[in-house]
């Protein structure tokens, strides 16, 4: 991918080398610094949220989270460990609020715990399809990116991406029922 990324460039920038030379340097340099303010309101905007999940788990309420959603995560993921249910439930968490990238490390750590384990793989196949799926009831990164680039309302997003992340969610969850089934299935 790297290497397509870097083909990408390197013809992107010939041929913008050749048609438009004198707009070649100032246009490298205005992405450049694009690049870097996005970089800078998405750190602020996910160390904002990163210290909010850390107060939630400094303050135990991450504890009293995942015993609330307990039956619902050990139902959904088929797991019974402690361990792992904490770690799923802080990164559907933050899936919700559209955190995506705070929800990598407790993905990780869910894949950790459930590794080895009865109904390890389905734990982690279902893991895999919400996180990609990413039902989001806040999308917070879009509106931060939508705000940052001046949209005149970036919490028009809300109700579509409810929806459709949702239904995707929905879908997703239905398919890997149906295919572990399955595959349960043609093993006996």
């Amino acid at each position: 991918m790297n290497l397509l990324f870097l083909l990408l460039f390197l013809l992107g920038g010939c041929a913008m080398a050749f048609l438009s030379p004198e707009n070649f340097l100032p246009t490298l340099l205005k992405a450049g610094e694009r690049a870097g303010a996005l970089c800078v309101s998405l750190v602020a905007s996910y160390g904002v949220w990163m210290g909010l999940m850390q107060v939630m788990t400094d303050c135990r309420l991450s504890d009293k989270l995942s015993r609330g959603l307990k039956p619902l995560t050990q139902r959904l993921f088929l797991t019974r460990d402690e361990k792992a249910v904490q770690a799923l439930t802080m990164n559907l968490s933050a899936n919700l609020l559209g955190l995506s990238g705070l929800a990598t490390p407790y993905g990780i750590r869910a894949v950790e715990e459930s590794e080895g384990k009865q109904n390890g793989a389905f734990t982690q196949s279902m893991l895999f399809v919400i996180s990609a799926t990413s039902l989001q009831v806040l999308p917070t990164t879009a509106i931060s990116l939508l705000t940052l680039h001046g949209a005149k309302d970036p919490y028009a997003i809300f109700l579509p991406t409810l929806l459709s992340t949702a239904l995707s969610t929905a879908v997703g969850i239905a398919l890997v029922f149906l295919l572990c089934r399955r595959r349960k299935n043609h093993r006996a």
